[in-house]
């Protein structure tokens, strides 16, 4: 900037040393200088932001990816673990009603409040695994919402393992979504923030439930087990990195 302050002022001195003949045909001059200097200025400038915009772009889309790569990372741990329980267990948890299921999750999700909390357990389960309990009572949460009520209860490992895989598709793909819209807003927060996020979702699900699923302008409780579903997950990928 003071190098173009110290250029302007040259040229003006010199055109008042100059007759006022050459005058006219000087200022004719520093003008198209200017024009050529003001559209250099333009160009550097639009080289600048379109090199910084790229690398912008650049920066997301390979934020993007790795997210969906710790999703499914994330996802997989849930999983594995979902099917060894229905090995063992089959799947009793469809006696559960969704508001069972609703208070399980939230038991869980107090438990992980009141050990970040006291930063103290005196049982043998840690933060992690309760929210990986969290994420697949969720998926239970909303295979039970979908499936029609006189289908069995007992649900062969085939089937309820592709009802869980198309719950967590269609969840991930809502993630990928937000998470394009919201720049990696998540990354920024604490896992602490997640557990409350988790609490308050859940907090509206059971007014929900207790409406009887009667909702004015909010979104029903399959879109909370699925926010639950996706904060699980964020908890999960920072808990681990």
């Amino acid at each position: 900037m003071d190098v173009c302050i110290r250029f302007s002022c040259l040229n003006v001195l010199l055109i008042l040393s100059i007759g006022a003949s050459t005058r006219s045909s000087a200022f004719v001059i520093l003008k198209s200088k200017r024009k050529q200097t003001f559209s250099f200025a333009i160009k550097i400038f639009c080289f600048l932001t379109h090199d910084l915009g790229s690398n912008l772009r650049a920066n997301i889309h390979t934020a993007l990816e790795q997210t969906n790569k710790q999703f499914d990372q994330a996802v997989a741990k849930c999983r594995e673990l979902f099917l060894k329980k229905t090995k063992d267990y089959g799947t009793a948890w469809r006696i559960l009603r969704t508001s069972s299921l609703t208070d399980q999750i939230f038991i869980k999700a107090q438990r992980i409040r009141t050990l970040e909390i006291k930063g103290v357990s005196k049982v043998d389960e840690g933060i992690e695994d309760e929210f990986i309990g969290i994420l697949n009572y969720a998926v239970m949460a909303l295979i039970q919402l979908e499936l029609p009520a006189d289908v069995h209860l007992e649900l062969d490992t085939d089937h309820v393992t592709k009802l869980y895989d198309h719950q967590i598709d269609f969840t991930k793909d809502l993630m990928m979504k937000k998470n394009h819209d919201y720049g990696e807003a998540w990354r920024e927060m604490r896992v602490s923030s997640f557990t409350d996020l988790i609490l308050m979702k859940l907090l509206r699900i059971k007014q929900i439930e207790d409406n009887k699923g009667q909702t004015l302008v909010s979104e029903g409780i399959d879109s909370g087990y699925r926010d639950i579903i996706n904060y699980a997950v964020f908890a999960l990928i920072k808990m681990n990195e």
